[in-house]
């Protein structure tokens, strides 16, 4: 295998058949060693979150993949803490799509002028461009377009496979009387196909049971995963 890339929490290679492996690390994003899935920067590190994410992440593609739903995903090793993936191509250098059913995070950091925390916001649905010195900045449609990092079509399309991919993970949590606030997700192009790629994880959503945050590792033994 070669050495591609080493990102906040998961190492990626390019193996000799063309798929890719990431190896999910207990690193977290967060600031002053205090977890943010909505941060930039590695924050600390939590003894077994690469597993638990590897875990949840694989057990939300299997149900994805049975429902018809295309993503990146071909097989999980819990016990090395690997995924391989299909090798996809990101739009430029990242975008991440989230999407809000509650105000929380940095929306409301954002809009605290007009809007209360928990505030309801039906599936709202952002896009903002990976770039940590610039602190991820929002993207609308047309600056997306105008940057040809994607074009109308796509722009609508991950639109549209987040507002039914958000809806399904928020109906699994909620068997376990969990409520999704927000989730974060990234997708790519594999063979001029966009599909969801990188994770689905505790690490990339904020949940919420009786009124109370969820964390990451908690919320996989709620799961029962």
């Amino acid at each position: 295998m070669k050495h591609v890339y080493e990102g906040k929490t998961k190492t990626v290679y390019l193996k000799d058949d063309g798929n890719i492996l990431l190896r999910f690390k207990d690193d977290v994003t967060g600031v002053n060693g205090v977890f943010d899935p909505g941060a930039n920067t590695v924050g600390l590190s939590i003894e077994g979150m690469g597993n638990a994410a590897l875990r949840m992440t694989t057990f939300f593609f299997k149900k994805l993949k049975a429902a018809g739903i295309d993503t990146h995903w071909i097989a999980s090793e819990p016990a090395k803490n690997e995924m391989t993936v299909l090798a996809a191509k990101p739009f430029g250098k990242g975008i991440e799509v989230i999407c809000r059913f509650r105000a929380v995070g940095s929306f409301l950091r954002r809009y605290g002028l007009y809007a209360e925390e928990g505030q309801a916001l039906d599936a709202l649905v952002e896009f903002t461009l990976k770039d940590d010195a610039r602190e991820d900045p929002l993207a609308n449609d047309e600056t997306l377009v105008a940057l040809s990092l994607m074009t109308e079509e796509q722009i609508e399309l991950c639109r549209e496979n987040t507002k039914k991919i958000a809806a399904f993970v928020k109906g699994e949590l909620a068997k376990k009387g969990c409520e999704l606030y927000d989730i974060k997700f990234e997708y790519g192009a594999v063979n001029n196909e966009v599909i969801l790629i990188d994770e689905i994880s505790g690490g990339n959503m904020r949940v919420y049971k009786d009124g109370k945050y969820v964390e990451p590792l908690e919320l996989v033994k709620i799961m029962e995963l």
